[in-house]
């Protein structure tokens, strides 16, 4: 790609409660390249819906213009930076600003949550994406339309989705080497103490370690693994062991001495554990809430839910969708 040879807008969208590390490692490349360069290869403004002081999900705040004063978007990079609640934050003044961008041409990116407003502005329709891996359960409830990937970040076409966390950084670089090419880039990288860049196609989690860590035996890996992979319509117990090649008697006692639980009550509580995102993170019903996690009955549900997190789910709902930084426990934890 050759260089631009004018400096590149960058319109960076945030919405209450986003995520300060994430959006200021991903401005960091560009600050870096601008100082390696000595000159202004990039330019960027912090925007939100009405302007002012807007709070980080860190307790910090930053300066925004209003997005009543968006500029022409052509030839530049609009990215939302969204954590908590995406959709509470889709707004119609939020979700036009996205279409605007989509529709002059631009590259239009997303960290952490904001591939929700992304795809709630319908720019992600059959199109490839990522958000943070707390928040994946519902977005593909929710937007079953997208090629959702449980990637660090995702480039189809003008359109861009990243996790979120470190990889925000890594993800301006990968921006900054498409823009001005790999020396600028790994000088950037350097300047920054990244030691190295990592590319789309690199997973969020290291399949081989989650959950258990890497010296877990392989057998109960590949338990964990089937049961991860059939939440909706679990599978018996007996079903399990077969696709993973161990008996039922092996699998109870690498449960017992590698988890500390049975395989169903781990199978119980990670069906649990999704059902608690859909709860926070969706407007789904708690009806449809039980059945996208494998409950037949809404009572049982109801009774597991609060014997596992201290709360019902339809409490839960309302306490669960308080900002993170003001929960008196983080989420998939049951409270003290």
């Amino acid at each position: 790609m050759s260089e631009p040879s004018a400096p590149v807008y960058i319109a960076m969208l945030v919405t209450p409660h986003f995520n300060a590390a994430a959006t200021t490692g991903f401005l960091d490349p560009f600050r870096a390249a601008n100082y390696l360069r000595g000159q202004t290869l990039f330019q960027w403004d912090l925007w939100s819906e009405t302007g002012g002081p807007c709070p980080a999900s860190n307790g910090m705040s930053v300066d925004t213009k209003p997005l009543s004063d968006l500029p022409d978007l052509a030839g530049c990079l609009l990215v939302v930076s969204s954590s908590w609640t995406p959709e509470a934050y889709a707004t119609a003044s939020v979700l036009s600003a996205v279409r605007h961008g989509s529709r002059a041409g631009s590259m239009v990116a997303a960290l952490d949550t904001g591939a929700f407003i992304l795809a709630r502005a319908g720019v992600l329709k059959g199109r490839s994406a990522t958000c943070h891996y707390e928040h994946i359960d519902a977005f593909a409830e929710k937007f079953p339309d997208v090629d959702l990937r449980e990637d660090l970040m995702v480039f189809d076409r003008n359109y861009a989705t990243c996790a979120g966390g470190s990889a925000s950084l890594d993800f301006g670089l990968i921006l900054l080497q498409q823009m001005h090419g790999d020396t600028l880039a790994n000088a950037a990288a350097k300047y920054l103490c990244h030691n190295s860049i990592r590319h789309p196609g690199t997973r969020q989690a290291d399949t081989s370690s989650e959950p258990l860590g890497p010296t877990a035996p392989l057998k109960l890996h590949l338990a964990i693994d089937v049961m991860e992979r059939n939440l909706e319509n679990p599978l018996p117990i007996p079903d399990i062991c077969q696709r993973a090649g161990i008996s039922q008697r092996q699998l109870d006692r690498l449960f017992q001495s590698h988890v500390r639980a049975t395989p169903a009550q781990y199978y119980r509580d990670i069906r649990l554990d999704r059902a608690r995102g859909l709860v926070t993170q969706t407007r789904m019903s708690i009806t449809q809430v039980a059945q996208a996690s494998g409950f037949g009955s809404q009572d049982h549900f109801a009774r597991a839910y609060k014997a596992r997190f201290g709360l019902p789910p339809s409490r839960d709902r309302i306490e669960g969708r308080v900002p993170f930084e003001f929960r008196a426990w983080p989420m998939y934890k049951t409270a003290p």
